[in-house]
């Protein structure tokens, strides 16, 4: 699956900033970066910067998951659509 590629930036835990291309991450790499930094953000203890930082990147990463499901979904729809008959043009189909 072929997604935009959108640059995203995150925080290690130690506070320092990493960049990557949300486009290249795989739905389970966006799920689980996305569970850390939920987690993250709920034990508190961070600057109002690393915070805000957090809420970005989670943002984004939900974003990058909701593109891959909406496309598995697509993809879904039209395996359980099956193959279209070829209309032979006389329209009794």
């Amino acid at each position: 699956m072929s997604e935009p590629a959108h640059r995203v930036v995150g925080m290690t835990d130690d506070g320092t900033t990493t960049a990557a291309t949300a486009g290249t991450l795989g739905y389970e790499q966006a799920r689980d970066e996305l569970i850390e930094v939920v987690r993250r953000l709920e034990a508190g203890g961070t600057t109002l910067e690393e915070s805000l930082a957090l809420w970005e990147r989670g943002e984004e990463l939900a974003k990058v998951c909701r593109r891959w499901l909406e496309g598995a979904r697509a993809r879904l729809d039209a395996a359980l659509a099956g193959p279209e008959e070829p209309s032979d043009g006389d329209g009794t189909d």
